[in-house]
């Protein structure tokens, strides 16, 4: 049984040191099938033309919005700690690169050696003294020491091909911060611009509804009408104006949040948000392109597909544990008694061979759980494309669905402001009740409130499709790494 082992370990030996092999099995991304991707999903419409995504906020045409996002990917703090995260995987990279070559120390000395010789001698008393002089010699030395450990089974290199795809994950987490940053900037100054849209409504209706009281309370004083008009007349203008310290407060929290994005303080962006504007509208339509193309844009995905390729990688490192090391040690050392004087060169090569005999189990428990990382990495990884097509189809349909509810608030907002106006025209003169006039007012309230929210929703709606269809990061980040290859993904062994 030994010796078949011995001869098994023999040929792999053999074979590693002709051909160069690797342990572990060799990457290949995942087809898109592997990963549940429907293959309708895979086919393009007649007129799907993906968009450049890359500054996808300019299509909204807010100057001020593009503004924040682009101070944003500048200053924002979640981008710098992640920025030097990227600049530690990329060290990472270059140490572990180092492996595959020598490790060369240096080393110098100089000494003398001192020898005291007596040249007379006498006794005086029975005691022996001398007289006598010093001599000694110098020596300086000069050395080299080389360690190099031969690489025969792929584990170093595939130490350096995990760092690799661990240095491409952490860009593509940059990107992904990136991303999720300039969404989330959108999406509060969106939130800011709606505040201010419900507070100047909640403002005029409060002009409107103070018009109202006084015709009221005029009406009650001329006995034309109960005392009860004025009364709801009241009630209906206190609750108007309860609601604005909400909306006040709303507003105040989407700027903060702006200015901490920014890289800035709290209040920092108060006084130019304050000039007001209108809610940003963006392109009547977004073309989507091929769904599928979602695996090659988010940089979620990609982020998701490094880290499989990595966890692959570390399996060929664990399994390179459980065979042999060879390291070449070296030195060369030089000697001489004086500088420029003749030298003594000496140096040896030796040849070592390590290999762990008992370990308890732990070095194969290390294989079993670098493929349980693979297979934990895999599924993060079809999680991620699956819910990247979720985000797809959801954003789609909240557009549209936003798009068709706006069309319908606006008839509805025009109809409320022609009977609202008509119902004060009618109070006024005692041709209708206080009930019907404050029925019309409230249903204008809410239809123009309820329109301005359709804006902002068909806004938020665009936000989050160009978020899903991965825009955002492209220009800002170099295109270090090719795309996400779509071919079949069997995980075989490196013969």
């Amino acid at each position: 049984m030994r010796n078949r082992s011995n001869r098994r370990l023999a040929m792999v030996l053999s074979a590693c040191a002709l051909g160069g092999c690797a342990l572990g099995p060799r990457y290949e991304a995942p087809t898109a099938s592997a990963l549940g991707v429907p293959q309708a999903y895979g086919v393009a419409g007649a007129d799907a033309a993906p968009i450049d995504l890359a500054i996808w906020w300019r299509r909204f045409d807010d100057p001020e919005l593009s503004g924040l996002i682009e101070t944003a990917t500048v200053a924002n703090l979640d981008i710098a700690v992640s920025r030097a995260r990227l600049v530690q995987a990329r060290e990472q990279l270059i140490q572990t690169r180092a492996s595959l070559l020598p490790t060369v120390n240096g080393s110098a000395g100089a000494g003398r050696t001192a020898v005291w010789s007596p040249r007379t001698t006498a006794s005086i008393g029975g005691v022996t003294v001398g007289s006598g002089g010093a001599s000694g010699a110098t020596q300086l030395s000069v050395g080299l020491d080389a360690s190099w450990q031969v690489d025969l089974f792929g584990g170093l290199r595939r130490s350096v091909e995990a760092a690799r795809a661990s240095r491409d994950a952490a860009l593509f987490d940059l990107a992904a911060v990136r991303t999720s940053v300039a969404g989330e900037v959108a999406t509060n100054y969106i939130d800011a611009r709606l505040a201010q849209a419900r507070l100047a409504i909640a403002r005029d209706t409060l002009r409107t509804q103070d018009d109202n009281l006084q015709i009221a309370q005029w009406r009650v004083r001329a006995g034309l009408a109960p005392a009860t008009d004025a009364e709801q007349a009241r009630a209906q203008r206190a609750q108007t104006e309860a609601s604005i310290p909400l909306l006040e407060t709303s507003y105040a929290g989407a700027v903060h949040r702006l200015g901490v994005l920014t890289g800035q303080a709290p209040g920092a962006l108060r006084l130019s948000l304050d000039k007001g504007g209108p809610i940003p509208r963006g392109p009547d339509g977004v073309a989507v392109g091929i769904p599928a193309d979602t695996l090659r844009q988010r940089p979620d995905v990609r982020a998701a597909e490094r880290n499989l390729a990595a966890a692959t990688a570390r399996i060929g490192v664990a399994e390179a544990q459980l065979y042999p090391a060879l390291t070449l040690p070296g030195s060369l050392t030089a000697t001489a008694a004086s500088l420029g004087g003749p030298a003594t060169v000496t140096g040896q090569v030796f040849a070592d061979m390590s290999k762990t005999i008992f370990a308890a189990g732990r070095l194969r428990s290390q294989v079993r759980s670098a493929r349980a990382a693979a297979d934990s990495a895999f599924a993060t990884y079809k999680q991620t494309v699956l819910t990247g097509l979720e985000d797809v189809e959801n954003a789609i349909q909240a557009s549209n669905s936003a798009k068709a509810r706006q069309g319908s608030l606006a008839v509805a907002f025009d109809a409320s402001g022609n009977a609202a106006t008509l119902a004060r025209a009618l109070y006024r003169v005692g041709r209708t009740d206080f009930l019907t006039l404050l029925q019309s007012e409230q249903s204008l309230l809410s239809s123009r409130d309820s329109l301005a929210s359709a804006q902002a929703d068909q806004a938020l709606a665009q936000v989050r499709l160009y978020l899903a269809l991965g825009g955002g990061w492209q220009a800002a980040s170099p295109a270090t790494v090719e795309p996400i290859p779509m071919k079949p993904t069997p995980m075989k062994p490196t013969p």
